[in-house]
């Protein structure tokens, strides 16, 4: 980011909520970089940039599909980046149909799945069975021209209409950004929990993807889209992972009735004729079941492969509450989490805990999770009887990330190794300690069974070395996940990186991007060199894969192999050496010429020298995603599941993909002009602050931090205070249909009304660190008491950075009356299970009159 000419933050508050990262951003500025801040509120982040831009809340691919068009229409994108390396050239099917002819959807559309057949978006083959190409990208049906149709209404007076944001505005951002890309400068975006948290989420992100390739801002020094990821290893934590729908290093879990053998699961994942190195899952998915299940995975029984879970359907927090609340779970573990308070619709949460026989809770302190069944808001209602909760809560004290040893993995994929500063005090244990003490427990438990659901954790691989406190080595761990040979003259030497795992069961791996990290028996991710040793800092941790620290850097020179200028320089290729080179570890296979054309073959041997996206079936950037998304090939504005505004876009109002989850408990505002609208007009969303840690349970327990923030608070712009006799200072009530909660009022011009279609839209903003219970120094209603439960179909995350709601003056009733006012305004609005979560609106989908014909 420090090498950035102009950086736009949109979705974070990167100067609060990512501080240690955020200095680069300040390096850059320093250096006379731009920066734009595109954010609801005006933060410190603002305060910093050179232009905040305000935005109504859930309208972000409005913005940067304007911002596409703009950059289309004037054929100011990167062309020479754009034709070489993008799937710019691409033709698609002659069965695809875009949102321009479908009123809204694409085509493949099931309404009653509410998912898509995505047939029909796959690229047009020859008759060997290659994607057909028109370099002069002039073909109706090439993927830039139907990128420019689709994008063709996302005019600067759109985003004004739907986003708030003056079209003089807009055309500042489009400047910047023109004027800081190309040969000679880069642009780069940074988002966090502001764009994932939608139901349209990760095509929020897919749009500045489009956006970032045709600008050619990916995989040179100040481009990308940098994730922020949260403390302290979110990062780690997805690569490893903690998803229910994924296995280490992305490798999807197997579903039921689908991938009954290894080698349908295999084929699921990648065609071994396909470019680049996911055509090598093979051997990254049997090298992972070595490492778990050692001598007992055998080439005769497919690697132990059967020991694997199988999905049913979707197994994420929110499907999981709601089978809590309905009997069909028994036990919970809740570790890093504080659902009571941190979950959308903290309602539902605490209900569902109840319907538990156990949970066990590892925190530092006694968290609202832990205490819900004394202190809940649901026992001042009398929706909870403490008498009458029959849920067991174990509580067990956590060591903090001062007191273990082990790895973070941060925002820009760099393991770093952290030493054990003290130990933890009495009986708090690391997650290490817990769950290998845990799985010795279980295997006694089960030893000598005969029963064959025993077996996967049976034969286990378990039996890892104590360090000198009795605890697991957390280096043996990391060696297993780095993985070894297991025959040959290697054999129990640790793997160089991944390219040395094979399939035929030689080697192990238990996460086939960190491979490497332990390459020649060195803990890499401890390296320490002073200033990172050279200009990439290649010497301070270990950035997967293989100490990477810029991804499809092969982008940064031109199809001959020379950079694309000397200001931008980074990797190229030396003609003597017949070798990439520069000061990054190539994110392309070394010695692949530019000129390299291969045919006839899969995997990384398939990539031609002009094929920079390793990772894709066809080595090029997707502007147009044939796969990998369940809800478009391309984003498309839709309004939020609650909206006060109608999507002046298309006739379909909301994301059809959505998942929703239409209940009694779980009822949303009607939205744009449905009668009943007016009674949530304002505009809620959610953030955090400095001096609070997410659900409050590392911040709340402190004075200190307590002092600086005593109290959950609303933010509210002066007009808004006004309209609705608001003083700052006094306490508010906030009422959305799923339950009331209130906050003292702070009245500030950082709230900033904005003109939506012809009205002011108001939007309120509320901090989400607060939560009842008796143990904190500080307590509060909690903000995601607000929010309903709807996901984004691609990752399952909730919307809880947009929702409907009314503001009054006043304190929340207690007790009964609380649930009293609750049904008031739910009965005002008539809102039902029906209301938002039909899945298509009337008229969408149908064919126009001239294709009837």
């Amino acid at each position: 980011m420090a090498n950035a000419d102009c950086i736009i933050i949109q979705g974070s508050n990167m100067a609060e909520c990512h501080p240690v990262g955020f200095q680069w951003v300040a390096e850059a500025k320093a250096r006379g970089a731009r920066i734009i801040h595109v954010d609801p509120r005006f933060t410190r982040t603002s305060a910093i940039a050179d232009t905040h831009v305000p935005i109504r809340a859930g309208t972000d691919v409005v913005l940067l599909g304007a911002l596409i068009h703009h950059v289309l229409s004037t054929q100011t994108y990167f062309h020479d980046y754009v034709r070489a390396y993008t799937n710019a050239t691409t033709l698609i099917s002659e069965d695809y149909q875009d949102t321009e002819d479908l009123d809204g959807i694409f085509s493949g559309y099931d309404e009653e799945t509410g998912g898509y057949d995505r047939a029909s978006w796959a690229y047009d083959l020859d008759e060997h069975g290659a994607p057909r190409r028109d370099e002069s990208m002039t073909h109706p049906r090439s993927v830039l021209q139907i990128l420019a149709r689709h994008y063709a209404r996302y005019t600067p007076e759109m985003v004004e209409q739907t986003c708030g944001i003056p079209v003089a505005q807009f055309h500042e951002i489009a400047r910047a950004l023109v004027e800081s890309s190309g040969r000679e400068r880069t642009t780069c975006f940074a988002y966090a929990v502001g764009w994932t948290q939608h139901s349209l989420g990760a095509q929020f992100i897919r749009t500045a993807a489009i956006l970032q390739l045709l600008m050619g801002n990916v995989g040179r020094p100040g481009s990308g889209i940098m994730a922020l990821r949260g403390h302290a290893s979110i990062q780690g934590s997805t690569d490893i992972p903690t998803l229910f729908n994924l296995l280490p290093g992305y490798l999807p879990m197997p579903m039921a009735g689908q991938h009954r053998t290894l080698a349908e699961y295999l084929a699921g994942i990648a065609s071994p004729q396909q470019k680049g190195y996911w055509a090598d899952a093979d051997a990254y998915t049997v090298s992972l079941l070595k490492s778990w299940w050692g001598e007992a995975a055998t080439a005769e029984n497919d690697f132990a492969y059967d020991y694997l879970p199988r999905l049913t359907g979707a197994h994420g927090t929110y499907q999981t509450v709601m089978s809590m609340l309905e009997d069909e779970v028994d036990g919970y573990f809740v570790l890093g989490q504080n659902p009571a308070v941190g979950s959308a619709h903290g309602r539902m949460q605490r209900l569902a805990m109840a319907h538990l026989k156990w949970m066990v809770v590892r925190d530092f302190q006694l968290i609202e999770t832990a205490t819900f069944w004394r202190d809940a808001p649901e026992i001042a209602t009398g929706e909870l009887v403490t008498e009458d909760i029959g849920t067991e809560v174990f509580f067990l004290p956590a060591a903090t990330h001062v007191e273990k040893r082990g790895t973070f993995t941060q925002t820009q994929r760099l393991l770093q190794w952290r030493h054990q500063a003290v130990a933890p005090p009495g009986q708090a244990q690391s997650e290490l300690d817990f769950f290998h003490d845990l799985g010795v427990r279980i295997r006694q438990r089960l030893a000598g069974s005969t029963d064959p659901r025993d077996r996967p954790l049976l034969d286990l691989t378990w039996d890892y070395p104590l360090d000198e406190h009795g605890e697991v080595d957390a280096e043996a761990v990391l060696r297993e996940i780095n993985g070894e040979h297991l025959t040959g003259e290697q054999a129990g030497q640790p793997l160089d990186g991944f390219a040395q795992m094979r399939a035929d069961g030689s080697t192990t791996g238990g996460c086939w991007i960190y491979s490497g990290v332990f390459a020649g028996g060195v803990n890499r991710a401890a390296n320490r060199a002073p200033h990172g040793g050279d200009e990439v800092a290649s010497q301070w941790g270990w950035a997967w894969p293989m100490n990477r620290r810029m991804l499809y850097n092969r982008a940064s020179a031109d199809p001959e192999g020379r950079p694309w200028s000397e200001r931008k320089r980074y990797l190229w290729w030396d003609e003597e050496t017949g070798r990439w080179t520069g000061p990054d570890v190539p994110d392309f296979p070394v010695d692949r010429a530019p000129g390299a054309r291969p045919e006839g073959e899969g995997g990384p041997a398939a990539l031609a020298g002009v094929d920079p996206f390793v990772m894709q079936p066809d080595g090029k950037g997707w502007l147009f995603a044939p796969k990998g998304m369940v809800d478009g090939p391309l984003p498309t504005h839709y309004e939020a599941q609650e909206s006060p505004v109608v999507n002046p876009l298309y006739p379909q109002q909301r994301n059809p993909g959505r998942r929703t989850f239409p209940r009694k408990d779980n009822l949303f505002a009607p939205s744009g002009e449905d009668p009943g609208s007016g009674v949530y007009p304002f505009v809620f969303t959610t953030y955090r602050l400095t001096e609070h840690h997410t659900a409050g349970g590392m911040s709340r327990w402190l004075p200190y931090l307590s002092e600086l923030q005593p109290a959950m608070f609303c933010e509210v712009s002066p007009e808004l205070a006004q309209q609705r006799g608001l003083s700052n200072g006094g306490w508010a009530t906030l009422v959305s249909p799923r339950a009331a909660i209130e906050a003292r009022v702070l009245v500030t011009e950082r709230m900033t009304p904005l003109r939506v279609g012809g009205r002011t839209v108001h939007q309120i903003g509320l901090p989400y660190h607060w939560g009842v219970g008796g143990d904190a120094v500080v307590e509060g209603d909690a903000a995601n008491d607000l929010l309903g439960v709807v996901l984004d179909p691609n990752v399952q995350i909730q919307e809880s950075k947009v929702g409907s709601c009314d503001i009054r003056a006043g304190r929340r009733p207690r007790g009964e009356e609380l649930l009293r006012l609750v049904a008031e305004y739910q009965s005002l609005a008539g809102a039902t299970v029906e209301t938002d979560n039909e899945r298509l609106d009337p008229g969408v989908g149908s064919p126009t009159e001239e294709e009837d014909v």
